[in-house]
C-alpha cells in the first residue's frame, strides 16, 4: 500500500505532538481534524476519547479502535538544589532515561531539561549504578527549588520526550509513541478509504481513539459502555521478537515486515477472528499468529468484557524497541493492517451469527 502525501503529513504531525496519558487533547484535536471529512459525526467523551461515526443512526454498531496516549513522567519531587525526581505515567523505561532531553510541560509553557547521569570517569571505583526510579533525575538548569517553581514547574507537571518522526531506509517508520498513535493513524486511514472508495456499509462504524490505555485500559472501558457496540476490532502494537535479548519461547515469534499479527486469547471471539483470517487469506494479505495467556493486555480485553460481553478481536502491528524513543514499525505492515481492517469491515453483516464456538 502506497501512502498518500496528505496521510504521511498527518502521521508526522500527529506523532510529533505530545499526547501523554491524561493529557491527550492536543493529539486528539489533530486526529479529529483529519478524520472529519470521512465521517458523519464526531463525539468526545468526558475524559477525551474521540470517535468518528459513519451511519450514526444504525442500530448495529461496529467499533474499530486504537489508543491515543503515550508514556511519560510526572514531576514528583523537587530538591532544594533544583533537581527534579519523577514517577512514571504509564510504562516509562528508566533505563533509557540518562542523557535524554525532555520537555517539562509547566504552567508557563514547555521548559527543556535533561536526565542527568554521573560521568563514566567518576564510576570506575564503584559498582556500576543502574538507572532506577529512585536515582534518575532531571536538571533544568536551575540552582534552587524556588527557581524551578519560577519557571512554572511544580509537582504534577507532565514530562515527555521530544524525539520526532522519521523514515529509515524507506522500510521503517521510527518515532516515540508509535505505541499506539500509529494505531490511530491506521484506523483513520480505514475511514478515509471507505469514504474515497465510496463504500457503503450496512452498520454504524465507530472509529474510536481511546485515552488512558497505558495506565489500565481505562478509556476503552469507559467508551465501550457509552457506545455499546455489537463488534469491536482493536489494533495495537506487539513485539518484534527477532531483535537481540528477546526470548521467543516466552514472547512468541513475530517479525516486522511479515504482516499483521492476529491474536488468539480468551477475550478474542472465535467468529470475528476467523472472519479476519479468512479475509487475509482471500485478499492475499500476509499475516502472523500470536497467543496471549489470560489477557491480551490491550483495549481488546476492555471491549470484550464490557456490556455482558462484546465479540472482539485484535490485529496487532509488530514493533521494535517498545516504550523507547526509537520505536520502529514496517511501512509495509502498516499498509497491510489498514488493508486487513478495511477488507474485514466490508465482509461484516448485521445478520451474521456471532455465536461463540
Amino acid at each position: 500500500m502506497k501512502f498518500e502525501k496528505k496521510s504521511l503529513k498527518f502521521l508526522e504531525k500527529y506523532l510529533n505532538t505530545s499526547s501523554p496519558t491524561g493529557y491527550e487533547h492536543r493529539g486528539q484535536e489533530i486526529w479529529m481534524d483529519y478524520i472529519r471529512p470521512y465521517v458523519d459525526k464526531i463525539e468526545v467523551d468526558h475524559y477525551g476519547t474521540c470517535y468518528g461515526i459513519i451511519n450514526p443512526d444504525a442500530e448495529f454498531k461496529v467499533v474499530i479502535e486504537a489508543h491515543a496516549d503515550e508514556i511519560s513522567w510526572y514531576v514528583n519531587y523537587i530538591t532544594d538544589e533544583g533537581l527534579i525526581y519523577v514517577i512514571r505515567n504509564g510504562g516509562s523505561d528508566q533505563t533509557i532515561a540518562p542523557s535524554k532531553v525532555v520537555h517539562i510541560h509547566g504552567e508557563k509553557g514547555i521548559v527543556k531539561g535533561v536526565f542527568g547521569w554521573p560521568a563514566i570517569h567518576t564510576r570506575s571505583n564503584q559498582n556500576e549504578p543502574t538507572p532506577k526510579i529512585e536515582n534518575i533525575f532531571i536538571d533544568c538548569g536551575a540552582i534552587s527549588k524556588k527557581e524551578v517553581e519560577e519557571m512554572g514547574i511544580y509537582v504534577g507537571c507532565m514530562i515527555t520526550y521530544p524525539d520526532e518522526f522519521f523514515e529509515m531506509n524507506d522500510r521503517y517508520f521510527v518515532c516515540r509513541a508509535l505505541d499506539n498513535r500509529i494505531g490511530g493513524f491506521m484506523i483513520a486511514e480505514v475511514a478515509r478509504l471507505l469514504k474515497e472508495n465510496k463504500k457503503a456499509i450496512p452498520f454504524g462504524l465507530y472509529i474510536t481513539n481511546s485515552v488512558q490505555e497505558e495506565v489500565g485500559l481505562y478509556g476503552a472501558d469507559m467508551i465501550a459502555d457509552t457506545i455499546k457496540p455489537n463488534i469491536a476490532i482493536v489494533t495495537d502494537v506487539t513485539h518484534d521478537t527477532t531483535t537481540p535479548m528477546i526470548e521467543k519461547k516466552k514472547e512468541g515469534d513475530q517479525k516486522c515486515g511479515d504482516g499483521p499479527v492476529i491474536f488468539f486469547a480468551p477475550s478474542i471471539h472465535h467468529t470475528i477472528r476467523e472472519l479476519i483470517i479468512d479475509t487475509a487469506k482471500a485478499k492475499k494479505i500476509p499475516f502472523q499468529r500470536a497467543a496471549a495467556s489470560r489477557a491480551t493486555g490491550t483495549d481488546t480485553d476492555a471491549f470484550a468484557h464490557s456490556n455482558g460481553g462484546v465479540p472482539s478481536a485484535l490485529i496487532s502491528l509488530p514493533l521494535r524497541y517498545m516504550h523507547t524513543t526509537v520505536e520502529m514499525v514496517s511501512k509495509e505492515d502498516v499498509g497491510n493492517v489498514i488493508q486487513l481492517i478495511y477488507e474485514t469491515l466490508l465482509k461484516i453483516k448485521p445478520e451474521m451469527k456471532l455465536k461463540y464456538h
